[in-house]
């Protein structure tokens, strides 16, 4: 059997590489959008928590209040000793320091800066109120950062919070912390799963069910006949590389690629990462040992729907039905996979009411959430998200480190 590729595959196929930085594209598609909610992908392992809050505020502002945090933990070998850590760190010691991480930032995004520091005083010469900024003298297993937050406070102050992991540990993390999870669920039964559970979590951190949107990754084939549907489907998979999506997918999961023959049982490989993906396709495969090639598969069929906009628009109704709010688009082709659903499935989608014909007005968090009741009206995070407990927490404390 041929082998699942190693990071030769990435270069060969172009998967994820070039990578470019996707908070610098944020700030040039701030200034020629107006209503997008703009979130972007940052590991707790690539930038310090100080750097990266200062750079959140920023977008933040220069889009006005339209950015989004996908929080991640990384799970590739490759990445962890590009930041020099010698390997890749333990799943769940992973998501330790994803906690440490957002306690630093919260901190300064929602604690440094109280409500009206900002003064912009001409008349008075008072840019600011320096008894209204506060340094935060965190000191923790990984940081220690005194402040004060560079950045005054942007229209959103924190990001919109994005999660993507569906192992214990990540659901746990999702419900103390995300407005937004993606998922990678594969069947309806394991997407009611997730946001079943990823809920039933929050509100044990005494958060509300409706604090916390669920996003799924699908991919869609869209024709005006369900024949037309199959023949494009079956030219699409003409293009697929299972070696390709082997090492996309291991990659993901933190598995040492390497020449892994296809037909390798997962239960065989240890898996640091991607710990939900992987046990949702074992479960696809009741009393079966799933391979490399059935998890290739599980991708490529069981995340990709098939049909007439009325078809696939029934089957968005059930996936809406097991808890799911909203879709995240995994594409084949580019531009074509975009291109299908906006000119092929979004005018169905409309007709029923699943998808908005115009913009909320106000900030990327009063989007995402508009129509829920008991939400801030500043878009700001609410109070019973861990963040707001930081609100007025360093008033009082002094700008001078005490003992």
């Amino acid at each position: 059997m041929p082998g699942s590729g190693g990071w030769d595959t990435f270069v060969t196929e172009g998967l994820q590489i070039p990578s470019h930085d996707p908070s610098v594209m944020i700030s040039a598609l701030g200034a020629v959008t107006e209503h997008l909610g703009l979130a972007w992908t940052s590991s707790v392992i690539q930038e310090h928590p100080f750097t990266f809050a200062r750079r959140a505020g920023t977008l933040d502002h220069l889009t006005g209040g339209r950015v989004g945090w996908n929080i991640v933990t990384s799970a590739l070998e490759n990445a962890h000793r590009n930041f020099g850590l010698p390997g890749l760190t333990p799943h769940d010691d992973r998501y330790a320091w994803a906690d440490e991480y957002v306690d630093v930032v919260y901190r300064l995004w929602e604690g440094s800066w109280d409500d009206g520091a900002l003064l912009k005083d001409k008349a008075a010469s008072r840019h600011a109120d320096p008894s209204r900024i506060h340094k935060i003298h965190y000191e923790g297993k990984r940081y220690s950062v005194e402040g004060p937050h560079l950045v005054a406070p942007s229209p959103q102050r924190t990001p919109v919070l994005f999660q993507a992991g569906t192992s214990p540990a990540g659901m746990a993390f999702a419900a103390r912390n995300a407005e937004a999870v993606f998922m990678f669920a594969g069947s309806l039964g394991n997407a009611e799963k997730v946001t079943t559970t990823v809920r039933r979590l929050a509100v044990e951190h005494g958060r509300r069910p409706e604090d916390i949107r669920c996003f799924a990754g699908l991919s869609f084939v869209v024709g005006s006949t369900e024949a037309e549907a199959r023949r494009r489907k079956a030219e699409a998979d003409e293009y697929m590389s299972a070696e390709g999506l082997a090492a996309h997918m291991l990659g993901g999961m933190g598995v040492d690629l390497g020449d892994a023959p296809l037909d390798t049982p997962l239960a065989d490989l240890h898996v640091e990462g991607g710990r939900g993906v992987l046990q949702a396709i074992i479960d696809s495969v009741p009393g079966g040992r799933p391979t490399i090639e059935d998890m290739v598969r599980y991708r490529a069929e069981r995340m990709r729907l098939v049909g007439t906009p009325e078809q696939i628009a029934d089957e968005l109704e059930r996936w809406q039905g097991a808890g799911i709010d909203g879709i995240n688009i995994i594409n084949h082709v580019l531009p074509g996979s975009y291109t299908e659903v906006i000119e092929g499935l979004l005018p169905e989608l409309r007709r029923r009411g699943m998808a908005q014909t115009e913009y909320a007005p106000g900030t990327f968090r009063e989007k995402l959430f508009a129509g829920v009741t008991g939400r801030p009206a500043d878009g700001r995070l609410d109070d019973r998200h861990p963040a707001a407990a930081f609100r007025g927490a360093f008033r009082g404390a002094g700008n001078t480190r005490s003992g």
